[in-house]
């Protein structure tokens, strides 16, 4: 496959999560007790959380920051924004890895549950939108419940409402 294929695939299945029949894979993270899907071209790599050195004056879903494979890698927790507690991680926390445009940034999340194929996303009802409804793209109906599929460029935008830095004179 050449690399026009593949960016070609790729561009495919972000326009199938968008609402089309066509299917895209996904990993599915726990967040609190929901469920999450995230788009699978989205996610660099899945580790154990670090140890994530907390930043002062910055929002509760902005957990602060982790060397990651050398590197200082901006970490989110985003569970406040999607209503659930967020809570010391257990053994099963894990840290998703989420580029986009040369981007990268962490999100903690309490366990991974596997991979899923995603089709028929459809949008929130606007009276059952949940609290951070910005950052789902829709839901995919599931035999055990609805699947929340998060948008991933929505998450990354979150930067946008950070305090910018001082300048010196």
């Amino acid at each position: 496959m050449t690399d026009t294929h593949v960016v070609s695939a790729v561009e495919d299945a972000g326009d199938a999560v968008q609402g089309s029949t066509a299917s895209t894979d996904a990993i599915v993270v726990r967040l609190g007790a929901g469920k999450f899907a995230v788009d699978l071209a989205s996610v660099a790599e899945v580790g154990r959380a670090p140890a994530v050195t907390r930043v002062p004056g910055l929002p509760s879903w902005l957990a602060g920051v982790a060397n990651w494979r050398g590197r200082i890698l901006p970490v989110l927790d985003l569970r406040p924004l999607l209503g659930a507690v967020a809570s010391d991680l257990d053994a099963q926390g894990r840290l998703i890895v989420l580029t986009e445009g040369g981007i990268a940034v962490g999100m903690l999340v309490d366990a991974v549950d596997g991979t899923t194929s995603l089709t028929d996303v459809a949008a929130f009802p606007s009276a059952s939108a949940p609290n951070g409804a910005n950052l789902l793209s829709g839901q995919s109906p599931r035999e055990d419940g609805p699947l929340a599929v998060l948008d991933v460029h929505a998450v990354l935008r979150l930067r946008d409402g950070l305090p910018r830095g001082r300048r010196s004179a």
